[in-house]
């Protein structure tokens, strides 16, 4: 496994001991959920409104998985074919030396072929049934409400957490089956398997946000503007495919995004690690962020099960509560690393930087709190702010999101400082070996930011059948009070995921610069002009290029998922009105055509996903080829700075806006029906596809970038530019890219013609 380098009793145990906790994690989740699927579903009318969420819930993931397939089916060739460009690397041949070279690459293509499809299943059935397990858990919530606050909180949360230890238990088994099988040569392979769980997660963020905030936009603007009646109206068309489209958004799309970020930071933390190993013959480097990664899911496992309500129907026993679990993780987790620390790895610098992530995510945690959460100054003046109309509003919106990208930047330059300081007077790598770990350091506590927010559209699923079954007060003041902590649970985690693949893509950044490095020392290129020495030099004009493009691709990309929910949303405002003219619809004597929305949405979100998933493949290979590992290195950089400015941004923005609209739901200002009321719905369905669709779908692209650039930096550099196969590799991309933005663009006349026909 390790070449020659010997392996001691401890660390052998240690592998296998991490593998025994990743089984242990996911028995935890199958425990988790036979206690959910014990509790009663309540009364026919709410096992009729939930069989409808579910059937729309099923018929979306259905179709999504045959969009997906051809494109899995394409790249899992592209990845096995990938290792006959350039030779096996050195750990490879050292791993497999009974094996003749031919045969080592035949053996390394197959397992990162395998190895994508793996994590690409891993993320689908992290987000698949972990949402399914929502859908299960939402009708259970409602019905416990009629008992207790207590038991509903507690359902709520442990049908969330059945989703975080599944991606805290199938990221830690992916990578330990991987480091078992492949030892030193494991970073090849794992490459695979994060760039399958970060493709993945771009396909579930992007068409679960298209296809929520489609029906949430609709539903809205007709149901609270047009017609006045409540959000969850059974008379609204659009109401069920809202209460899907909060499952397939922040259940299957929030879950894989995390899962993706875990995969992703312990690829880059073994990349970097084993280049250290290189440097001091120590294998401590690799096996200490396994260990770090199986201590987070013992700790999660402990903190989550504390989660439990108190008697009494009070909105801060909730947060409080899932609080205490969150704090009782990140203590056991820090005190076992500062034992890891001191009795393994011998030197404290590795447990100040795994410490400096639980530090970034609670810091991340507490901002994000303070500017979406109603009790603090934003979301109150963002409220004030309907006082002057919709315009004025969204003003103050728009400047609450751009503080708080500035904020969170200056949080994250100061956590990469920290590596720099921890490591100074080290070669680069120990510094970026250090931001790798602050990374997982950060996603240590991943099974309860999953769980918190799983929780979220749990609740409001939950509220949502509550008001479309007429329960009774106390039950829907319980409901409504858990889904106020939700909005708040789902915000935080949102910040924490933007963080998280902010972190995992400077780590993969450091993972290209010293993969990079090692193919220029095999092709025999003089030390002091090999990238990891020379860096990523802004001042080459070149460079300069590839980072502005790099700038570029999150505002298209953003553009682009916008104007799709505006599109799909378009259509459901004309569905809805269409069928609030049918009559007696509005009496409550003929029931609305719930099917035709929810069709509506999972055949708008399925439209879009190739065309963006082509971008964010085919992008970086172009940039490479074009302008040079160098420049490709200056657009990644690009993409990492713009990326997280947008998406904090539209985060936070969005975030506020929805927060603003509850306080006023809830008595200020003249409540529900006033002016003010009014105002707030336009800021928060402007902010719906910023914060559920747009912002967090940056996240997987960022990474999906990066990983391609890794994958593809090492081929690049073996070949010319003039060459007649690079020429015409270019000149596909370049169509492919631009037939995606046609594609992605395209259908706007169609919804003018729409417009027209119904004015007619």
């Amino acid at each position: 496994m390790f070449g020659s380098i010997q392996a001691t009793v401890f660390e052998i145990a240690s592998i296998w001991g991490v593998l025994f906790i990743a089984f242990m994690g996911l028995g935890y989740a199958l425990m988790l959920r036979a206690q959910i699927m014990r509790q009663d579903k309540g009364t026919p009318a709410m096992q009729e409104v939930w069989g409808a969420i579910r059937t729309g819930a099923d018929a979306y993931l259905g179709r999504q998985l045959k969009t997906i397939l051809p494109l899995i089916f394409i790249l899992t060739g592209v990845l096995f074919f990938s290792v006959y460009v350039i030779p096996p690397s050195e750990e490879a041949l050292l791993r497999f030396s009974s094996y003749s070279p031919d045969m080592v690459r035949l053996i390394v293509g197959l397992g990162r072929a395998i190895a994508f499809i793996m994590g690409a299943c891993f993320s689908l059935m992290v987000g698949q049934f972990g949402m399914r397990m929502a859908v299960e858990g939402n009708v259970r919530v409602a019905s416990a409400s009629r008992r207790s606050f207590a038991e509903a909180l507690k359902i709520a949360y442990r049908t969330g957490t059945i989703t975080g230890m599944l991606t805290d238990g199938l990221g830690l088994l992916g990578g330990s089956i991987i480091f078992i099988i492949f030892g030193l040569a494991s970073p090849d392979v794992l490459l695979g398997f994060g760039f399958g769980g970060t493709l993945l997660a771009l396909f579930m963020r992007v068409g679960g946000g298209i296809y929520t905030k489609a029906a949430d936009v609709g539903a809205d603007l007709v149901g609270k503007v047009e017609k006045n009646i409540p959000e969850d109206d059974p008379r609204n068309a659009a109401v069920v495919a809202d209460l899907v489209g909060d499952n397939v958004g922040d259940c299957a799309g929030m879950a894989a995004d995390i899962f993706e970020s875990y995969e992703v930071t312990i690829v880059s933390g073994l990349i970097l690690g084993l280049a250290l190993v290189t440097i001091t013959g120590q294998i401590k480097w690799i096996i200490f962020p396994l260990l770090v990664r199986g201590i987070g899911v013992l700790s999660s496992i402990i903190g989550t099960y504390l989660v439990k309500g108190k008697k009494g129907n009070e909105r801060g026993d909730a947060l409080a509560s899932i609080n205490r679990g969150f704090y009782a993780s990140a203590a056991i987790s820090l005190v076992a690393f500062m034992f890891l620390a001191h009795f393994y790895m011998h030197e404290w610098r590795a447990f100040f930087s795994v410490g400096v992530g639980i530090l970034l995510a609670i810091v991340i945690d507490e901002i994000t709190k303070y500017f979406t959460h109603t009790a603090h100054a934003p979301v109150k003046e963002i409220a004030g702010s309907s006082k002057t109309g919709s315009a004025t509003l969204i003003l103050r919106g728009l400047s609450i999101g751009f503080e708080s990208s500035a904020w969170q930047f200056i949080v994250i330059a100061l956590t990469i400082l920290a590596a720099i300081l921890l490591y100074w007077g080290q070669p680069v790598v120990f510094v970026l070996y250090g931001v790798a770990m602050t990374g997982i350091g950060m996603l240590t506590l991943t099974g309860n930011n999953v769980a918190m927010d799983s929780f979220g559209p749990i609740v409001d699923n939950a509220n949502g059948i509550g008001e479309m079954t007429h329960m009774d007060k106390d039950a829907r003041q319980i409901m409504a009070d858990l889904d106020a902590v939700g909005n708040t649970t789902k915000a935080i985690t949102k910040g924490v995921a933007i963080g998280s693949a902010v972190i995992a893509a400077v780590s993969l950044f450091g993972s290209f610069l010293a993969d990079v490095t090692k193919v220029q020392l095999q092709m025999g290129v003089a030390e002091n002009l090999r990238l990891l020495v020379t860096g990523i030099r802004v001042s080459e004009p070149i460079v300069f290029v590839g980072l502005l493009i790099g700038g570029a691709i999150p505002c298209l990309f953003s553009s682009l998922t916008i104007n799709s929910v505006a599109k799909a949303a378009s259509l459901i405002v004309e569905e809805v009105r269409r069928q609030f003219r049918i009559p007696g619809l509005m009496e409550g004597k003929v029931k609305p055509d719930y099917k035709k929305a929810v069709d509506i949405c999972t055949v708008s979100a399925q439209k879009e996903l190739v065309g963006l998933a082509l971008i964010a493949v085919v992008s970086p290979l172009l940039m490479g080829m074009l302008l040079g590992v160098e420049a490709l290195g200056g657009f990644l950089a690009g993409v990492i700075l713009a990326g997280q400015l947008l998406a904090v941004f539209m985060a936070t923005a969005g975030g506020a806006w929805d927060n603003a609209k509850k306080t006023i739901e809830d008595g200020l200002y003249g409540g529900k029906g006033s002016e003010a009321h009014k105002a707030s719905i336009v800021g928060d369905t402007v902010g719906d596809p910023l914060k559920d669709t747009s912002g967090p779908a940056l996240n997987p692209m960022i990474k999906v970038i990066n990983l391609v650039s890794l994958l593809a930096a090492p081929i690049i550099i073996h070949y010319k530019r003039t060459d007649l196969g690079v020429i015409a590799a270019m000149v596909i991309c370049i169509l492919l890219i631009g037939g995606a933005i046609l594609y992605s663009k395209n259908g706007r006349l169609s919804f003018k013609k729409a417009k027209a026909d119904s004015a007619w």
